[in-house]
């Protein structure tokens, strides 16, 4: 790894590894440093990932080590010395769909009905969001970040940005998935079968599944709204046109979501304002 130390930092890469390795999760080894300068010596665990490999006939079994993998992350990883996923980093993270998605994206200005909505949505969503248990969060677990590694399925990357967050953040990143999609009576399989491990591993999951499926849904709402506007920015200040390809499949998850719930209506309102028609979108529901 090349990180001019003026750009990036190495050390949370460094730490979070060996956290992780530690958990029993293969995340690169990191053999030699040289952290002024911005150079590791690491594992290589390939060059394939999820998403190249994932289809219905590989799918039960890739999501089984996923989420053998995430249960041990939150099970063994100590989140102690990581930076918290408070309200105000949801927030922000939030805020870029109004800014960038909405405003830049769009080119469009909140009406003030929508701008109110759009605050009291917010409180909702996060209010259950800072309500769940914290545990260790990768925070972008998902098929482009694992990879098909024999006999220690899967190597996860990118984790630097880990911080101690709500329980269902990474569950999200993985059914939720920004890069691929599924029916939603597949995702409620495997969060179902997440949820029994989970609950045997001794994590702290709500013991009503009802309940804890609906915190993976509007913990979706959050996370969702971040990557519009993340996808927005991508294209608008960095000249990555190829997120906008996935924009349709994150706005329909959205979409389901906010009408699921009457709790979520408010959001709703301000995706409809918005987005008077999600056509063609491919997402089924």
């Amino acid at each position: 790894m090349d990180a001019p130390p003026p750009q990036e930092d190495c050390r949370p890469f460094v730490d979070i590894a060996r956290l992780l390795r530690a958990a029993g999760v293969n995340a690169p080894e990191v053999f030699a440093q040289d952290l002024d300068r911005g150079f590791l010596l690491l594992s290589d665990l390939g060059n394939q990932t999820y998403l190249s490999a994932l289809d219905a006939a590989s799918a039960p079994r890739l999501y089984a080590d996923a989420n053998a993998a995430l249960i041990r992350m939150q099970a063994a990883a100590p989140v102690a010395t990581l930076p918290c996923y408070d309200r105000a980093l949801l927030q922000r993270e939030l805020d870029l769909y109004p800014d960038w998605y909405v405003g830049r994206h769009k080119s469009l200005a909140l009406s003030d009905a929508a701008r109110t909505a759009w605050r009291a949505g917010c409180d909702v969503v996060l209010a259950n969001n800072l309500a769940q248990p914290v545990v260790f969060v990768h925070r972008d677990y998902h098929s482009r970040n694992l990879m098909i590694v024999d006999g220690a399925n899967p190597g996860v990357l990118d984790f630097q940005d880990a911080v101690a967050g709500p329980i269902t953040y990474d569950l999200v990143s993985l059914y939720k998935d920004a890069y691929i999609q599924w029916d939603e009576s597949f995702v409620l399989d495997q969060v179902a079968r997440y949820w029994s491990d989970a609950k045997r591993a001794g994590l702290p999951v709500d013991t009503d599944f009802a309940a804890f499926y609906r915190d993976f849904e509007w913990m979706g709402v959050q996370r969702q709204l971040k990557v519009l506007g993340i996808f927005a920015r991508l294209f608008h200040r960095d000249g990555k046109a190829a997120y906008l390809d996935d924009m349709p499949r994150v706005l329909a998850g959205v979409t389901a979501a906010c009408a699921r719930y009457r709790e979520l209506a408010p959001l709703a309102r301000v995706v409809d304002e918005v987005e008077p028609v999600v056509a063609n979108t491919g997402y089924t529901f």
